[in-house]
């Protein structure tokens, strides 16, 4: 899930000096409930993705990581 797995092994990647590249629209993730409100899992994940491409990850489409490669 984008706000457990993805989000955890990307920071401690980076952390270990990994660039990190995420395809966003190959994970996701559930909504979230916090102090009586639920957030809907579309707006978590685009929250974790807006952290993560912030300072720790290339965030991208799959199609465009594939053409980064090729």
């Amino acid at each position: 899930m984008s706000h457990m797995c993805i989000d955890a092994a990307a920071r401690a990647a980076n952390d270990f000096g990994y660039n990190c590249a995420i395809a966003h629209d190959a994970c996701a993730t559930l909504e979230l409930e916090f102090n009586g409100v639920t957030v809907p899992a579309n707006q978590v994940h685009a929250a974790f993705m807006a952290a993560l491409s912030f300072a720790y990850a290339n965030v991208a489409s799959t199609d465009e990581l594939l053409s980064e490669i090729n």
